[in-house]
């Protein structure tokens, strides 16, 4: 392999967050941490005590080296080289839910393009304790550095699974007794009448489309969230989090109000 091939393999991830996670769950195989050159402080001495537990080596770069390859990205002067991407994959998330004490919890991202969107949405599902979180590999927003930035580490406690068909992994989970529950705001039902106690995907829209035709014929109910304001609908960071509060809520619980 070249160098611009293995250049092309290394993954960046940005940020203290992101790094510190990223290297204490270890789901992606970190081969080194970066530095700016002349940081110093607490989060620093952090994380060269845990790259020396870790075995991991740590690099000293320029600030215009770091900008050059972050781009655009708020790095914090931070940042970890990972072999590959950050992806799990569809078996794993399967075994992952099958051996939790828990009831499965999958949320699908359906064709979600803005980053903020969805790092603040990995961020929500890892907060709730969702098992994994599936993206279409097209016409959906990539696991970016800035996706990374924003989602601030959350991304190490997920399986995130980039499947090519998003209709068929849905069958494939149906197949499974997955329910394949679709978030549409229009539904009479509501978030908080329905019965989240059981094996389920939940599927998020972008805020102006939705869920697509094609997922929408895959669900076995539709359930929305009825507002009182004037605005129509709610981010899909922000309807995730109601959902996602209501779901744990209902499970700890028992069952609905």
């Amino acid at each position: 392999m070249g160098k611009k091939s293995k250049e092309a393999a290394r993954f960046l991830i940005p940020g203290f967050h992101a790094v510190k996670e990223s290297v204490l769950e270890g789901r992606a195989q970190i081969e080194e941490i970066w530095i700016r050159e002349g940081k110093r402080g607490a989060r620093v001495h952090e994380l060269l005590e845990i790259s020396k537990q870790k075995n991991i080596p740590v690099f000293f770069k320029t600030g215009a080296e770091m900008d050059r390859r972050l781009k655009g990205v708020a790095h914090q002067g931070i940042s970890a080289v990972a072999k590959e991407n950050i992806f799990s994959d569809l078996k794993e998330l399967v075994y992952r839910c099958e051996n939790s004490f828990e009831k499965a919890l999958i949320v699908a991202a359906d064709h979600i393009t803005d980053e903020g969107n969805l790092g603040a949405l990995i961020r929500t599902a890892a907060f709730f304790g969702v098992h994994g979180l599936i993206l279409p590999r097209d016409r959906s927003a990539k696991i970016t550095q800035r996706v990374l930035k924003t989602c601030s580490g959350a991304h190490a406690h997920l399986c995130i699974v980039e499947v090519v068909n998003l209709g068929r992994t849905l069958d494939f989970l149906s197949e499974k007794d997955y329910w394949i529950i679709g978030a549409a705001g229009e539904s009479p039902t509501s978030v908080y009448e329905f019965d989240w106690d059981r094996d389920l995907v939940l599927i998020l829209g972008r805020e102006d489309k939705g869920i697509s035709r094609s997922t929408r014929s895959r669900c076995q109910q539709l359930v929305g969230i009825q507002g009182s304001g004037k605005i129509s609908s709610l981010n899909v960071a922000i309807a995730g989090a109601v959902f996602l509060s209501e779901i744990v809520r209902q499970r700890r619980k028992e069952g609905p109000p």
